[in-house]
């Protein structure tokens, strides 16, 4: 069993910046995806980046590419999501989630993922 937990939500204006956390406890994350969604008001679930266990392979919706960065600690069983250039349509619930092996052509699919996390809030005001 693998718990994840996100840290480093929070308000921002826009053009700032955050960082996410995810810390995972359990088992090692070493071998597993990672990827982290969001949910804003009113709006269903959504990809947002995603990253291979080497940390060699990343996936971003076009929204978010050149804006933010995910990437992972395996010794600190961590995974980041740098995010910078905050939009208000940014707004959201943000999740990490995590799996031990998710096919390329599936990373965007949230029903692959088995281990979430209970999100952090991220608001950026218009």
């Amino acid at each position: 069993q693998v718990q994840v937990v996100e840290s480093g939500g929070g308000l921002v204006q826009a053009g700032g910046s955050l960082r996410l956390s995810c810390a995972a406890s359990g088992r090692t994350l070493s071998s597993y995806t990672m990827g982290w969604f969001r949910q804003g008001p009113g709006k269903e679930r959504e990809f947002v980046a995603a990253i291979t266990w080497t940390g060699g392979s990343t996936s971003y919706r076009d929204s978010v590419r050149g804006r933010f960065t995910i990437s992972r600690d395996n010794t600190k069983n961590t995974v980041y999501l740098q995010m910078n250039s905050l939009r208000p349509e940014d707004t959201a619930v943000y999740y990490c989630a995590a799996r031990d092996y998710i096919p390329r052509a599936r990373l965007r699919d949230a029903s692959w993922y088995d281990y979430w996390g209970q999100g952090t809030q991220v608001t950026v005001p218009s």
